[in-house]
């Protein structure tokens, strides 16, 4: 992507992976309801295979982007999580999230499916935090992913790559429930521009 100025993800030619029953879309915002075991996860150590969760995507052959999107939430069971993904086919993605533990911490993390198994790495942070902002940046085939609690200050979470990213892929924003449970997920303050992760020299 060139230096242009930054739009709107809503802006964007957008699509639904799996539409949910239950969302709302604003000119600023989209809210998703989630529903009960929707996940998405391949094989690695649970053995299960799941790509089910609903997903708002828009698709780019842009090697060199950003995108930055806030997210709130009010999850209360476990593995509740919303967040942001690059999503190419159900073997080959990428998301990372907050993932509800317990009453005292979640799961601050990424996952990355490459030929059909995930991992998944973490930090604890504070169950009481209800909103994050997440920034994903990509050259070519490899991402950045970072987070903040303030939309300022954003912290590194991984480098990673996809196998299959130096192809058109989908981004965006996603939510599921995992377990039997439901929760609003609201995304919104959403850009789309020139790359801020600069070449390593």
């Amino acid at each position: 992507m060139n230096a242009r100025a930054a739009v709107g993800f809503l802006e964007r030619e957008y699509f639904w992976v799996r539409r949910p029953k239950r969302f709302t879309i604003t000119e600023n915002e989209v809210e998703i309801v989630t529903e009960p075991q929707t996940d998405l996860w391949q094989n690695t150590y649970y053995g299960f295979c799941r790509d089910s969760a609903p997903m708002l995507l828009s698709e780019t052959e842009e090697s060199f982007f950003t995108f930055t999107v806030k997210a709130r939430f009010c999850a209360a069971r476990r593995f509740d999580q919303c967040g942001i993904a690059v999503y190419i086919d159900d073997k080959n993605w990428l998301k990372a999230s907050t993932e509800y533990e317990n009453g005292t911490v979640q799961r601050l993390g990424s996952v990355v499916t490459n030929g059909g198994y995930s991992d998944w790495a973490t930090t604890d942070i504070p169950a009481s935090i209800r909103e994050i902002w997440y920034r994903l940046s990509r050259r070519g085939s490899d991402f950045l992913i970072e987070y903040s609690f303030d939309g300022r200050r954003f912290c590194q979470m991984r480098i990673c790559r996809l196998w299959e990213g130096d192809k058109k892929i989908s981004f965006g924003v996603y939510a599921c429930s995992p377990e039997k449970s439901s929760f609003a997920a609201r995304f919104s303050d959403s850009s789309v521009g020139a790359c801020l992760w600069k070449e390593h020299k």
